[in-house]
């Protein structure tokens, strides 16, 4: 039977697999099989030169918001499988303060790929996006990731 995954569970996680993100605010808040919301606050440790929220921040947000989707997808279908990225992007498109929502909506296409990856044994790409929102709903950056996942090799 898959775990269940929480923002408690994953918030934990960070703590211990991903201290940096943690530290830095980085929280998942919501996750359901479609939907990831990561939130962090800009404060004193994540902020830049420029009074805003550092890139890498945003990043490391972004990045959680559409991995733990995958991971999600992984856990639900109780099969050993492996995820990497493989690239990523990102577009900053006003000045990030206080609290910054990053949402992925792309659960749908993770179970796609790994519904494929099961059936073909074959390793799978996929482009998950989340997008980060001020206080207003106001977009401040866009983020892609390509994840590439696959089936372990059975020993």
């Amino acid at each position: 039977m898959a775990k269940k995954l929480t923002p408690s569970k994953i918030n934990t996680y960070t703590l211990f697999k991903l201290p940096s993100a943690y530290f830095s605010g980085v929280r998942l808040k919501e996750i359901t099989n479609e939907i990831a919301t990561v939130t962090v606050k800009h404060n004193w440790f994540n902020k830049n030169p420029f009074k805003s929220l550092y890139w890498a921040t945003q990043g490391m947000a972004s990045e959680l918001a559409t991995g733990v989707l995958v991971i999600q997808g992984i856990e639900n279908s109780e099969e050993k499988l492996s995820m990497l990225v493989r690239s990523q992007k990102g577009t900053f498109t006003k000045k990030a303060t206080g609290r910054i929502r990053f949402v992925c909506k792309d659960g749908g296409k993770v179970k796609a790929a790994i519904d494929e990856a099961i059936k073909t044994g074959e390793g799978q790409s996929l482009t998950l996006f989340a997008e980060g929102f001020d206080a207003s709903g106001e977009s401040v950056s866009h983020f892609e990731y390509e994840w590439g996942i696959k089936l372990r090799k059975k020993k």
